[in-house]
């Protein structure tokens, strides 16, 4: 027997996820493509009357879940498949990245009952100690909300200092990301590239480091949400670079299939209604990731977000010095001019690069050695807050000098 997940956008139903002999399959409901109003779900989702397949719509579906062995543990703890994308959104897709929300046909959708458990200090230390077991607390009672990506994290409304659980549908204001033991620092490493990002003019989401017990932890602000003068909390929908191209999140790396930068470009030169503005914005990502060390920035670490009216490059996110752990790897997740080892790359891959992505050369190395020095610049203005990052800064500074000479 078929279900069905009814698919809303903001407050709108716009359609149906359905689940028939073990495929799924969506369609847009004839009200949404009457409507004047309507827009698609997705770049890779344009509006039609005609079913997506499961090959198609599953990038953009199964991009809003959790991967690798924190899915396999969300399937664990909820008691289904791990690779039943429909049962793990039925289940825990109520607050989900963007403004976009699964409810069981026949179920209301929550309208604005916004509720919201403050969390002491002790509750909180308590939920990020379970995190590796349970993670997004998926299974807590009164708990549905999704987040992609490998690493633990959850979902928190903050104000006034407060930190709160989001209860039956209620919108977060900020992603919480505790410290892994694997990698010192790493909490402090992204928040040390986040301010770095700002510093040399690159729009990023806004972070700060917290600690509770013996747990460091990053507090990054949503960009997909906005607050109003009265405090309510309204959605932005956006979607991963993955999910616009339907690219499922198993195979974000371009040696498995993902995306590579000519797609990113091409993507944003599409779906941008500023695009002059967002291609150079996006240069700027891949050569400051370039710098700093970043092998991890693949089709999901960049995102569109979608305002009323618009279409932009959403702001960076996800920002790590990689290089700074040994044990990580050496290649890049998009390859620059051909090469994915980033301590090879010279001006003729930069070259490469730009006559591939359709940008002006003599703009791109410009742009590569402006960077470099700015960042070198402002290098030593930024606090780290943590005292091995001192380390870190001086790999970047070592690593930028080194590439600035290349790009001359």
């Amino acid at each position: 027997m078929a279900k069905t997940l009814n698919v809303y956008l903001h407050y709108d139903l716009v359609g149906q996820l359905i689940l028939d002999e073990g495929q799924m399959v969506f369609a847009y409901s004839n009200d949404w493509l009457a409507s004047p109003n309507a827009v698609p779900l997705s770049q890779s989702l344009p509006l039609q009357k005609e079913l997506f397949s499961r090959k198609i719509c599953r990038g953009f579906f199964a991009g809003i879940l959790p991967e690798e062995s924190k899915r396999d543990m969300v399937a664990r703890n909820l008691g289904i498949s791990k690779t039943n994308d429909f049962a793990m959104l039925e289940q825990i897709g109520g607050e989900c990245a963007g403004a976009v929300s699964f409810i069981p046909e026949g179920e209301a959708l929550p309208v604005r009952d916004y509720r919201y458990r403050d969390l002491s200090k002790t509750e909180l230390k308590k939920i990020l100690e379970l995190l590796p077991r349970q993670p997004l607390m998926a299974g807590e009672d009164g708990v549905r909300l999704s987040l992609a990506g490998a690493q633990d994290k959850i979902a928190v409304h903050v104000s006034g200092g407060k930190i709160s659980l989001p209860l039956g549908g209620a919108p977060s204001t900020h992603i919480l990301k505790p410290a892994i033991d694997r990698f010192e620092g790493l909490v402090f490493n992204e928040a040390f590239c986040l301010k770095l990002a700002e510093a040399v003019g690159l729009s990023v989401a806004k972070a700060q480091t917290g600690r509770v017990g013996t747990i460091d932890y990053l507090l990054v602000e949503r960009y997909d949400r906005r607050v109003d003068e009265e405090g309510t909390v309204h959605r932005l929908h956006q979607e991963d670079f993955c999910q616009a191209l339907g690219i499922a999140s198993e195979n974000k790396y371009q040696s498995e299939g993902g995306p590579g930068l000519n797609d990113c470009f091409s993507l944003l030169r599409a779906a941008s209604s500023r695009p002059v503005i967002d291609l150079a914005h996006l240069l700027d990502a891949v050569i400051f990731n370039l710098l700093i060390g970043n092998h991890d920035a693949h089709g999901k670490n960049f995102s569109l977000l979608y305002h009323e009216q618009s279409t932009q490059l959403a702001p960076l996110y996800d920002l790590v010095c990689t290089i700074y752990y040994p044990e990580l790897s050496k290649k890049m997740a998009m390859k620059i001019g051909g090469e994915a080892e980033s301590t090879k790359i010279t001006a003729q891959h930069l070259e490469r690069f730009a006559q591939d992505a359709g940008l002006a050369t003599p703009m791109v190395k410009k742009r590569a050695f402006e960077l470099s020095q700015k960042l070198l610049d402002v290098l030593d203005t930024v606090e780290a807050g943590f005292s091995e990052m001192d380390t870190l800064a001086e790999v970047i500074r070592n690593r930028s000098r080194l590439l600035m000479l290349r790009f001359k």
